[in-house]
């Protein structure tokens, strides 16, 4: 059983360098893209949007590729990930993706948050958005 121990251990270790990789979960596919340092703490920035009853699945759509793009164009991004909500508790009030961004400092995240293609994102999202909530925080 040792042996099991150590190997599942030292496989654990391996996942948790900096890598991009591509999963299919669940007949979705789910892109990670990150060149965070875990090496001490770092700011996470979670977004959760719900979309108007009046947005189309293309205008959803839109706004999940516009998100996607965002990591190439701004450099401060260091990890990014997203998907949309499957939890069976039902707890969600309406809120559908989550949008996972990685940030090695809180000036790197104002720099995202103030960026040109930020705000052009705003753009294109702002009028498919019933609400948003939006949580930040340094990991421990």
């Amino acid at each position: 059983m040792k042996p099991f121990i150590t190997l599942f251990a030292a496989l654990l270790f391996a996942s948790c360098g900096n890598q991009t990789k591509k999963e299919i979960i669940e007949k979705e596919e789910v892109t990670v893209e990150t060149t965070e340092d875990k090496s001490g703490p770092i700011l996470r920035h979670v977004v959760l949007f719900k979309f108007k009853e009046t947005s189309s699945d293309d205008n959803i759509k839109q706004v999940e590729e516009a998100f996607n793009q965002l990591p190439s164009k701004i450099s401060e991004i260091k990890g990014y990930e997203w998907g949309k909500n499957n939890s069976p508790e039902n707890l969600n009030k309406g809120l559908t993706h989550c949008f996972f961004l990685t940030f090695n400092s809180e000036a790197d995240r104002d720099t995202y948050l103030t960026h040109p293609d930020h705000v052009a994102f705003g753009d294109i999202a702002g009028p498919h958005i019933d609400d948003v909530t939006v949580v930040d925080y340094w990991t421990k």
